[in-house]
Parts: C-alpha cells; sequence; structure tokens
C-alpha cells in the first residue's frame, strides 16, 4: 500500500466522527440533546412516608400496645393497594390503616366491626394510624376472603 491510499480515509475528531463535511448531518442537531447527570434514584420507587410494622420504631410501638383499644368500623379496605379506612365508632375523622397492621385471618370488607389501637402517623405526627387492628364481627351476607385466598360466605 501507498502512502497515498492511507491518507483516502478521513482523520476522526474526538467526537470519534470524521472531520468532512458529513459530521454535520450525523450529528443530533443541539437543542435535542441534553447532557443528564445519572439519578442515584432512578429505577427505583420511593418509599411510603407511612410507618408500616416492619419499619416502625420500638418506642412507638410500645406506646401503641400500651394505649387504649377504639371500636370502629371498616369504610374500606383493598388488599392491592394495601390500606384502608376505618370509621370510628364514636364518630370523629376517618383512621388510616396499613396492611401489615391487620390482625386474624381475613381480609377486612366495607362493613365489618373492628377494634384498633392506634398510633402517630408521620411526618408532622399530627394524625394518627390504626395499629393491631382486629376484626370481631364479621359483616353478615358478604363474602371475606382470607390472607391465603380462600373464599368464604358469613
Amino acid at each position: 500500500m501507498s502512502s497515498q491510499e492511507l491518507s483516502t480515509t478521513p482523520p476522526l475528531n474526538s467526537g470519534g466522527l470524521p472531520t468532512t463535511g458529513a459530521k454535520e448531518s450525523l450529528r443530533p442537531p443541539a437543542c435535542k440533546y441534553r447532557d443528564r447527570s445519572p439519578s442515584p434514584i432512578r429505577g427505583f420507587n420511593i418509599p411510603s412516608p407511612m410507618p408500616t410494622r416492619r419499619n416502625r420504631t420500638c418506642s412507638a410501638t410500645a406506646r401503641a400496645s400500651e394505649g387504649p383499644v377504639f371500636a370502629g368500623v371498616c369504610k374500606w379496605f383493598s388488599r392491592s393497594k394495601g390500606h384502608g379506612f376505618i370509621t370510628p365508632a364514636d364518630g370523629g375523622s376517618e383512621i388510616f390503616v396499613h396492611i401489615s397492621d391487620i390482625e386474624g385471618e381475613y381480609v377486612p370488607v366495607e362493613g365489618d366491626e373492628v377494634i384498633y389501637k392506634v398510633c402517630a402517623a408521620p411526618p408532622k405526627f399530627e394524625k394518627v394510624q390504626a395499629v393491631e387492628v382486629t376484626i370481631t364481627h364479621l359483616k353478615p351476607g358478604t363474602k371475606h376472603e382470607t390472607w391465603t385466598g380462600n373464599v368464604v360466605d358469613s
């Protein structure tokens, strides 16, 4: 090979593109290119701020267990979402309940009578959430599902 044949291929610039007139057509327009730094949380779900049985502190658990027992009725509960609300028997605002705080073998449904204790809910600890929730009376005439998936008529 002669030295003339080697010089016919265009030299590459720092971007890896040939330095001929064709380089403008191979690059994306400058306005469409954004230099982004990779986010450390990209692709991850943001954890829920509600404390579950797993991440509640020992002191919060102890305060909840020593507290009084309240009665109420399940307003609604979604197993797929993992939470629901209880209407207190004495009136007042609804109380949040997380799936990890349900005791017993049945998934609560609307109208079930329950007993529960309360624990302060973050982030400001101004509201409460129900803990140690136990179904006392199943609503008659409804189908109840166990945590294993069996359906029982009540």
